[in-house]
């Protein structure tokens, strides 16, 4: 059974910055994409970034340049580095692969 754990949440304040980490079991990860999506209170999920099986890096307009996403196949692993973090990027952050979600963390950005 593949899961797809997150952590890292947090509050923090606008300027600031928050890794988040999604750890998967129940698979090997090396052969798949894998994106990080997020809602905000009342919105609908969004797109934030994804990394491929090659590495290749995508991001959403929103974050690019802010957010750096990575991943360690040997670890299972793949993180979220958000840096010169906004209100708007206020959410439920939510690692996913082979259309496998996790439960999601909170960021809070803000005083």
């Amino acid at each position: 059974q593949v899961q797809l754990v997150e952590s890292g949440g947090g509050l923090v304040q606008p300027g600031g910055s928050l890794n988040l980490d999604c750890v998967i079991s129940g698979s090997d990860i090396s052969a798949y994409d894998i994106s990080w999506f997020r809602q905000a209170p009342g919105k609908q999920r969004l797109w934030v970034a994804l990394i491929g099986a090659d590495g290749m890096e995508h991001y959403a307009e929103a974050v690019k340049g802010r957010f750096t996403i990575s991943r360690d196949n040997g670890k299972k692993s793949v993180s979220l580095h958000m840096q010169r973090m906004i209100a708007e990027d206020t959410a439920v952050y939510f690692c996913t692969m082979r259309a496998i979600w996790g439960q999601g963390t909170q960021v809070t950005v803000s005083t």
